[in-house]
This record gives structure tokens, sequence and C-alpha cells, in this order.
């Protein structure tokens, strides 16, 4: 039996991946913000999630559906390469026919931002080479991140060699979609160390199809709702406010990116507990993983309220003050999203609930588009972004009722609510910074480290006890670690 890395090193490796995807762009934010303006990051984000809705055709649901399969037999090279096979070969069909589907969406209908629509058709390649879910699955996350990581520095150092002007769009475009492409193709070389090739048959592929299919319905939900407000927004009003929303979604993300990563992490290794039948040391990731994600995801949500509004026309330029108001909005959803991320990827997917997944993200992907319809026409951005809130929150609410009494939700509830009080504390004593008769620089600073320094004080037991409890770093080794 293979040896496995411990759940702490994998957590660490998947935060450094994260801090990668979303602190990189962060960093040339401000910069591409300034150069290519609203307009011009309006052009980018919407071609990009039009090409995007192709590309999640592409993988189906292979994200979760790939991860949880590679999972169960990666203690079984030949089972391991088999599955692996087949799966790639159906990865191989879909993406082919998406691609062809594109270019003639691209020659029939993209008149308008013909030559960008055109650079992300690298990107939609790029999809028939992802296999980022066969080395999570085997829970290889250093691999997957070294890899990664030289081609985002890469890319964030040519943006700030190349891209000059407004007129520079087009090579922002080519730099951001090879990365993606580059990011793909660097895995293959070590995929030969993990399996052997084997020629699937038509039944082993068949055999994938009805459960991939299955989790990719949740995929075409959640992104109905994650991608589409920016693509009604350009449609319904102008690409500025797509420019505008795109910002505010980077912010958000970024912390949801250091919370959800211990979904990402988990996802195999409980799905690997479970096909074994280990329920209590389950049950023991589940709870410490929960009460992580209700501590770091509620300050998070608090603080950005108290600051967005400030900290967006400083970063991003005096242009974008309304993502300003659209962070403060999209705040709240990082709570809900966090607590669905961990009854999602650590419980539902693992034990084969597909079924309450689906029906949440539909739910959500259908609330968010009625309000869309009735409140961007008027609202705009805010309208959007009320639509996502409702989702979120829907989502997550019929996740936590579906599986009431098999988590004990309620004492969950009880925890939430601690953690809620001593969060609203630390936002009082944040906001009343505002006033105080500094530069708005040195307040968002102030209001940042008395923030953190207020809400680690007032959690100071729960802080102690991740220290002293070792045991919840180190139990991802298993017993022949």
């Amino acid at each position: 039996m293979k040896k496995q890395t411990s759940v702490k090193k994998n957590f660490i490796y998947n935060i450094v991946y994260q801090i990668l995807i979303l602190i990189l762009p962060l960093i040339t934010a401000p910069y591409i913000s300034r150069v290519i303006g609203a307009e011009g990051l309006g052009i980018y984000s919407y071609t990009y999630s039009v090409a995007h809705y192709f590309v999640i055709f592409a993988m189906l649901g292979l994200n979760n559906y790939g991860n949880r399969t590679i999972a169960k037999y990666r203690d079984n090279k030949e089972n391991l390469s088999k599955n692996f096979c087949s799966i790639y070969a159906m990865q191989l069909m879909t993406s082919a026919l998406v691609i062809i589907a594109y270019i003639v969406y691209v020659i029939l209908f993209d008149n308008k931002y013909l030559i960008y629509a055109i650079i992300q058709l690298i990107y939609v390649l790029s999809a028939g080479l992802d296999i980022n879910w066969f080395f999570f699955g085997i829970e290889k996350f250093k691999l997957t991140v070294t890899r990664n990581s030289v081609v985002k520095l890469l890319s964030v150092c040519s943006i700030f060699v190349f891209v000059k002007r407004k007129e520079d769009l087009i090579l922002y475009a080519v730099i951001m979609v090879m990365a993606s492409f580059i990011s793909q193709i660097s895995l293959w070389p070590f995929l030969r160390k993990e399996i052997h090739f084997v020629k699937p048959s038509l039944s082993d592929i068949k055999k994938h199809i009805k459960p991939n299919l299955i989790l990719f319905i949740p995929v075409i939900a959640i992104n109905l709702y994650k991608v589409m407000d920016k693509i009604m927004l350009g449609n319904m009003t102008n690409v500025s406010n797509v420019g505008f929303y795109e910002n505010a979604e980077k912010i958000i993300n970024v912390p949801l990116g250091f919370i959800t990563a211990l979904g990402t992490v988990m996802l195999p290794r409980i799905s690997n507990l479970t096909a074994n039948k280990e329920k209590e040391k389950v049950k023991e990731y589940i709870d410490k993983s929960m009460e992580f994600s209700m501590f770091l995801s509620i300050p998070i949500a608090l603080g950005l309220i108290a600051v967005g509004k400030e900290f967006a026309p400083i970063f991003f330029g005096e242009e974008f003050v309304q993502t300003g108001i659209i962070i403060q909005y999209l705040a709240i959803t990082v709570i809900f999203i966090s607590l669905a991320n961990v009854i999602r990827t650590q419980y539902l997917i693992p034990n084969q609930k597909d079924n309450v997944f689906i029906i949440s993200t539909i739910a959500g992907a259908i609330i968010n588009l009625i309000i869309n319809l009735l409140l961007i026409p008027k609202y705009e951005t805010i309208g959007a972004t009320i639509g996502t809130i409702f989702a979120e929150l829907s989502v997550m609410l019929i996740q936590a009722i579906s599986v009431w009494k098999e988590m004990q939700i309620t004492k969950y509830l009880k925890k939430l609510l601690v953690f809620f009080v001593k969060g609203l504390i630390m936002y009082v004593i944040v906001y009343q910074l505002k006033y105080l008769n500094v530069q708005t620089e040195i307040i968002i600073f102030l209001q940042v480290v008395i923030g953190v320094i207020v809400y680690f004080l007032l959690n100071i037991k729960y802080i102690n006890s991740i220290i002293d409890v070792k045991k919840y770093l180190k139990m991802g080794k298993d017993k022949n670690d």
C-alpha cells in the first residue's frame, strides 16, 4: 500500500496553490485595472465567462467524480490505471465535441468581440488536457502546486513586462489563456510514474458516463450563478459593470480560496476512508473542518463589510468605487459557501448523496436567474449581487436541512452563534476606526490589524485547542504511514 501524505501537508500545499491562483491575480489587478480600464477588463471577463461554459461541458463533473473515483482505487495500480484511462477517454471525447461547438459559436455568433473569443479557444483546448483530478485523487498536491506555481509566476511577470496600455488587452488575453494551457500540459510527464496506459473498452468508458453526468448537473447549476452574473450584466447593461463585478469577485475569492482549500484536500481522503468504512475517523474530520470553517469565515465576512467600500477605489483605482459596494454585499456569501463546502466535500460527495447536491445547486441557479432577470435591468451590479447572495444561501440551507440528523447540524449552529457574536464585537470595534482623522489607507491598515488581534483574543481558547490538539493536523497520516 502506498504511503500517504498527511492532510496537514496536503492542506499546506493546497493553500500555497490557492495563494497563487488567487493572490497573484490580485497583484496584477490594480495594474491591469488602471492600464486597460473597466471596459477592457469587462471585455476579457465576458469572453472568458462564455468560454468557461464550454470548458465545464468538456469536463462535465470530472473534478469531483474523477477525484472521488481515483481516491477509491489508488491503492491498486491495475484498477487505478484502468479507471484513469477509461475516465480520460470519456473526457477526450467530450472535449473534442465541445471544441467543435465553440468554433461554431465563434464563427456564427461572437462578432462583437471576435478576436478575444478566438484567443479564448486556447483556454477551451486546455480542458482536454486537464488531469488535475487524477493527481488530487492520489493526493499528489505537491506536484500540482510546484508545476502550476512556476506557470503562474511567469504569467504575472509577462503581464508587467508586455501589457503597457489599453491596446495591449489582446496581449493580456493571450498571456492568461497560455498560462492555463501550459499548466495543464505540465502534469503529463509525471503521469507514467503513477499508472500504465491501457486501452479502455467501450463498456469501461460507458460505466463512468452516468455517475459523471449526475455530478455534472450541480457543476452547471453552480456555474449558472457564478458565471452567468457576468454574462447577464454584459448583455443587459454594459461591459464596465462586468469589470466592476469581476474585481469584487477577485477580492471575495481570496479568503474563500483558503477556506475551501480544506475541502479540496479532504474530498479524496474522506472518500477513501468512507470506502473503507472508517466512520469515526470521518466524523472527527468533519467536526474539526466545520468548526475551522466557521472560525475563519465569520470574521472574514464581517471584515470585508467593514473595509470593502473604502478599499476598492484605493486598490483598483477611483474608477472602481462601485466594486467596493459589491464587495460589501458579496461578503456574507463567504459564510454560506464555507459551510456548504464542508457539507458537500466531506459528506455528500464521499457518501454519494449526489441527489442532495444536485437539488440544492439547481435551486440556487433558478433563484439566481429569476432575481437577476428582475433586478439587473434596474439595479445592475447590485441586482446581480443580490441574486448571488440568495443563491448561495439557498444552496447552504437545502444541503444543511437534508443532512440535519446525519451530521447533527444543531450542534454546529450553536458553535456558529458563538463565533458570530465574537465576530460582531470585532466588527463594532473595527467600524469605529473609520472616524479617525487620518488617511484612508492608514485606517484600513489599522482596521485589519486590530480586527485580527481582537478576534484572536476573543477566540484564544479555541486557538489554543488547535495548537494543543496536534492530532487534528496530523490525523491525515493513516495507520500505515
